[in-house]
């Protein structure tokens, strides 16, 4: 009887840690789905104008953001992605490097961010659709000569999946984008647990694949479609990938693996001592070069 008790016991404990990293997984769900919005304040570009603008998503969210027209266009337009958690002023660096560089800037809030509907967060599940109607938008509205494209973090990985679905971009730049996003939910949910990195990606994986499985059975959202190595494998769109070396935020490692997934089309610029979505600070005169001479090989 002593030895069926322990059996029990430990039947009961293995149970209760599962469940404990079930129920934890649900709560991360939620915590990365629903991010706190940040409050706007109206923002002047010199040399520019400013415009807003709104446009209505699929499902009947309505995005909002900005245009910044410089007083003298050159014809082409660059929608800009912020990164998680931030508003369209987290990209305003990049707005006026391309505005003093004559190009027209579209900062948009992505859904669930700044003053854009949408409650919930996808990851590029929905906000690649979105990314596809700004550009019907801009080609309705503007008769742009060119459209480019650049994301920050969570932008990068959102504007790399549109490309699935919105061809007309004349080329793109993502700055640290993940790969996929159940390798870097498990990166990240890793990184939390105190302990070993190899022991901590082990407990992460239930935990995401219970919130996966949570999001689906709860709001019918597969995260495991969130990819943006696979949404560009057969893409023909030049897209430049940069990413810091010293990003412990999204490893490195994802821009290299999007970059072997198209060989062809893609083309990486791994900058030494940089941070998160801090190639600009790093490498303040090479950055400019590569960015807006990328867009210049490429312009129509």
């Amino acid at each position: 009887m002593a030895l069926g008790r322990r059996r029990w016991i430990a039947v009961g404990i293995v149970g209760a840690g599962l469940g404990l990293l079930a129920a934890s997984g649900i709560v991360l769900c939620e915590a990365t789905i629903r991010v706190p919005r940040r409050p706007l304040r109206p923002i002047e570009i010199p040399g520019s104008r400013r415009r807003d603008v709104e446009i209505r998503a699929a499902d009947g969210a309505v995005l909002r953001g900005w245009l910044f027209v410089p007083d003298r266009p050159n014809g082409s337009f660059v929608i800009a992605l912020h990164g998680i958690s931030d508003t369209r002023m987290g990209v305003l660096g990049l707005a006026r490097l391309f505005a003093a560089n004559h190009y027209a800037i579209l900062t948009a809030d992505n859904r669930g961010h700044g003053e854009s509907g949408g409650d919930l967060v996808t990851y590029g599940i929905r906000e690649a659709d979105d990314v596809h109607r700004w550009v019907d938008w801009l080609y309705a509205s503007e008769h742009p000569r060119s459209v480019f494209g650049m994301g920050e973090s969570l932008g990068a990985g959102v504007l790399l999946q549109s490309l699935a679905v919105e061809h007309r971009f004349s080329a793109v730049i993502a700055e640290c984008p993940f790969a996929d996003f159940s390798r870097v939910a498990v990166d990240r949910v890793a990184q939390r647990i105190p302990v070993p990195a190899s022991i901590g990606e082990v407990l992460a994986e239930p935990m995401v694949w219970s919130g996966f499985l949570y999001a689906r059975a709860r709001y019918a959202i597969d995260f495991r479609a969130a990819s943006p190595e696979a949404a560009i494998a057969t893409v023909d769109t030049p897209i430049l990938l940069i990413h810091g070396l010293d990003d412990t935020n999204i490893y490195p490692v994802h821009s290299r693996i999007l970059a072997t997934s198209n060989p062809s089309y893609a083309t990486l610029w791994l900058v030494p001592g940089a941070k998160h979505t801090a190639a600009f600070a790093a490498a303040p005169e090479e950055f400019p070069r590569r960015v807006l001479g990328w867009f210049a090989d490429h312009s129509r």
